[in-house]
């Protein structure tokens, strides 16, 4: 089985990365590479880590241009995605990277987005646990619509996500999380440039407009059964890529006497036999360094015994797991695929 892939957004990082997965794939031919200012330029100019695609033109972003490839993967930017999908046939598996299609809210999307809400799609993190005891996969399977999530939703939902299924935290989140640059985009912006971010760490999206809250809190309340409320706070880290988030949670009532070795029993119970999920050894923390370039997932739980609060702290490469690399693999269970084929288990080191 082979299938022929587009990529809209080739030119920026989501799009990079994903052709940088996409390249290793044993079952993909990358047909169509599209972009909007960088169109009728070579993808080299954009992407020189690339050299076996170095040549190709990129080409406008237009549905005719997308049409006829079985995968299109959209990596625009929030409200460019819906319009086009919308003009694809239903045949077509779409993997929107965006933001577009993510919240079953339409209130959601207006406050914090605005414009033409453009509905919602089967959420691509398979990992998810949900209330009613299954898993967000089942979701995915054979489906032709996929919102893949954001990169800080993707580390604090399966973070959490253990515990709220379990019956064992209480609704009361608190978030704080750094991420790399990449996160923002290619962008120029003053804030971001090397000289602005190196040797500094600084907050933004501060006091509860950060877009990314009412996904992980749509999220943890499919795994709690009921209303979650998150107070996230990002940080910008100066390095280029990963997530570190640190995600606490009160114990429920009813676990109120839970201890830490039943706490972590839970977690280690969940990602059991998730390939990409790892629960690390006791005592050893999670690092976005060991995550770089890998779809993988590094986290580690405690019990405050003090506080009673869960703490969960996950690591993971926002561009891949967080972005590209959970594309591809939402991709793959829709197309009855392995789910783990041509996504890196290993990460970067040193």
């Amino acid at each position: 089985m082979s299938v022929r892939v587009a990529v809209a957004g080739a030119s920026g990082y989501a799009g990079g990365e994903l052709l940088r997965l996409l390249v290793g794939h044993p079952q993909v031919e990358i047909g169509a590479l599209t972009a909007s200012t960088s169109a009728g330029s070579s993808l080299g100019e954009h992407q020189p880590h690339l050299p076996m695609l170095a040549e190709r033109v990129i080409e406008p972003t237009t549905t005719q241009t997308l049409a006829g490839h079985d995968v299109v993967f959209l990596a625009l930017p929030h409200g460019a995605s819906g319009e086009i999908a919308a003009a694809l046939p239903q045949d077509v598996l779409v993997v929107d990277c965006g933001a577009d299609h993510r919240l079953s809210d339409p209130a959601a999307w207006a406050e914090f987005y605005g414009g033409g809400y453009a509905g919602s799609w089967p959420y691509g993190l398979p990992e998810l646990m949900l209330g009613d005891g299954s898993r967000q996969r089942d979701r995915l399977r054979g489906a032709r619509r996929i919102a893949v999530p954001g990169c800080y939703p993707t580390a604090v939902s399966l973070a959490l996500a253990p515990g709220f299924a379990a019956g064992l935290l209480g609704p009361d989140v608190v978030v704080v999380a750094a991420s790399g640059t990449s996160g923002a985009g290619k962008s120029l912006r003053p804030n971001l440039i090397g000289s602005e971010v190196m040797g500094s760490m600084s907050p933004y999206g501060v006091g509860g407009v950060h877009r990314h809250t009412p996904e992980m809190e749509q999220n943890l309340a499919l795994s709690a059964g009921g209303p979650v409320q998150v107070s996230f706070t990002p940080t910008l880290a100066p390095m280029s890529r990963g997530i570190l988030a640190t995600c606490t949670a009160p114990l429920a009532a009813t676990a109120h006497e839970a201890d830490p070795d039943v706490v972590r029993a839970v977690w280690q119970k969940a990602y059991a036999d998730e390939p990409f999920v790892s629960v690390l050894p006791s005592g050893r923390w999670p690092r976005t360094a060991d995550t770089l370039g890998a779809n993988t997932v590094h986290l580690q739980v405690v019990l405050d015994p003090r506080t009673r609060r869960v703490i969960a702290t996950v690591a993971i490469d926002n561009l891949t797991k967080g972005t590209a690399g959970g594309a591809i693999q939402s991709a793959n269970l829709a197309l009855g695929l392995p789910e783990t084929l041509g996504l890196p288990l290993a990460g970067l080191a040193p």
